[in-house]
């Protein structure tokens, strides 16, 4: 069974391209994920920010997903739970992750 997840593309007033995602990322969803990342990626020519403060689990396909295109991701927002699971998998090193304030 499929696990809840939205993933949408939005802009910032400067024109930055936001990925913002809520629900949870793993196996059932991670291909829909990878598209909107990817995509998101091909039509930026500046790196973007992946808005995950409303996911509070990723698996390692999403994780893996984040480290293919780390080189077109700016900054990454997570929800305070994964920033410990992010910098344990070495994404931190990669690219520039902080945990979200509500």
């Amino acid at each position: 069974m499929p696990t809840s997840l939205s993933v949408d593309t939005t802009r910032s007033e400067d024109g930055a391209v936001i990925v913002i995602a809520s629900g949870e990322v793993d196996l059932s969803n991670v291909d829909s994920f990878r598209t909107t990342l990817r995509d998101a990626a091909e039509n930026s020519s500046e790196p973007i920010t992946v808005d995950l403060s409303g996911v509070e689990y990723v698996d390692s396909g999403g994780i893996n997903v984040l480290f293919s295109l780390c080189d077109r991701i700016g900054k990454v927002i997570a929800h305070p739970l994964l920033m410990t699971t992010f910098a344990v998998s070495g994404l931190t090193e990669l690219t520039t992750a902080e945990a979200a304030t509500y």
